[in-house]
């Protein structure tokens, strides 16, 4: 569950499940929160698990083991999936090398059986790995002005500036890592990790201290990441080939160290995937996996819909054939079709691209 229910409950959130674990869904007002991330900043606890890999052989093992190749070196990071035999997604994650340790940042539902799957297979090597999920808390800058938020409430230490790079400073008495993440907003973002028994005071300085920041939840989240276009993992990644979804920024296709890799590099080396992401602008949002027809040809599904406060229209993103009939496209909705218009992604142009932007 949320580190921090009861300061989420006083700035008036409502609460939803994911990936079973507790988090806000919103704070009311949702359309106005939503703009002001756009225009400003605001801060989100995230629900990640997390897993501490320690060991001689930590780097080797998990480098092995997942798609995009593992820094060696303190304050860097990589974002990187773990493959089935098939090539398809069984989870994705974000691995930061802290020196002697590695932490891995997965979807909350995968950290407790990626753990035991790791454990199972370390044989000789000296691996330890450890589910940590509790150990911490995760928030989230997101915003034009979240390097200014950063710069206005941390100390000893600067902002770090490559994604996926991080530096460790204060934030009020309490210690802190900031990673300078991959804008899945469209907006310049920022995590901000803390011990869990400190997520209060560094909650509270992200929110009023410096430049005041508005809290928000997973609805305005999965809007915000719809607009600029980023797939995320329960609605668009598990169970996908990579591939299809233009995730060229969580593979290394020279590696080709297991099976799923493999097949993820032989498809690279075909030429096309035969599905791919694409943005909709849709009359009526549709649910997720309602069917996209092309004329009379069902040619995929919507993954997730939202009704943009930016562009005051419902938006889609679905996952569709490769080569789509010349025909007018529509999408179900209510069992009707409704009008949809392939839409150039990302939709919003914010103060930084997506890093998961699709790109084929």
């Amino acid at each position: 569950m949320t580190v921090l229910s009861e300061v989420h409950e006083a700035h008036g959130a409502t609460f939803r499940e994911v990936g079973g674990r507790r988090v806000v869904d919103h704070y009311g007002r949702s359309e106005r929160t939503h703009r002001a991330v756009r225009n400003v900043v605001g801060v989100c606890e995230f629900g990640y698990g997390v897993l501490v890999v320690t060991g001689e052989d930590r780097v080797e093992y998990v480098d092995n083991a997942v798609s995009n190749d593992v820094p060696e070196d303190d304050g860097h990071g990589c974002y990187a999936l773990l493959l089935d035999p098939d090539g398809r997604v069984e989870t994705d994650m974000y691995v930061y090398n802290a020196g002697e340790r590695l932490l891995v940042f997965t979807p909350p539902q995968r950290a407790e059986p990626l753990a035991t799957e790791w454990s199972d297979k370390t044989f000789i090597q000296d691996v330890d790995v450890r589910l940590a999920t509790d150990d911490f808390a995760v928030f989230g800058v997101h915003g034009p002005k979240s390097t200014e938020k950063i710069a206005s409430v941390l100390h000893q230490a600067s902002s770090p500036e490559e994604l996926l790079s991080f530096n460790r400073g204060e934030l009020g008495d309490a210690g802190v890592t900031v990673v300078r993440t991959d804008n899945l907003s469209g907006e310049e973002s920022y995590d901000v990790v803390c011990a869990a028994e400190d997520a209060q005071p560094v909650f509270d300085t992200l929110v009023n201290r410096g430049l005041n920041a508005v809290p928000f939840g997973y609805r305005t989240w999965e809007t915000l990441t719809l607009e600029a276009g980023s797939p995320l993992f329960d609605t668009e990644i598990e169970g996908r080939l990579p591939n299809d979804l233009g995730l060229r920024n969580a593979l290394d296709f020279e590696k080709g160290c297991y099976v799923g890799q493999e097949v993820v590099s032989r498809i690279e080396n075909r030429g096309h995937p035969t599905q791919r992401l694409v943005g909709l602008t849709v009359e009526a949002r549709p649910e997720p996996g309602a069917a996209v027809f092309a004329g009379d040809e069902h040619v995929g599904e919507v993954t997730r819909a939202v009704d943009s406060p930016m562009r005051e229209a419902p938006l889609a993103l679905a996952a569709v054939d490769w080569e789509l009939p010349e025909a007018a496209l529509t999408v179900r909705v209510d069992g009707d079709g409704a009008a949809a218009e392939r839409t150039a992604l990302p939709f919003v142009e914010g103060s930084a691209p997506s890093a998961r932007l699709p790109t084929y």
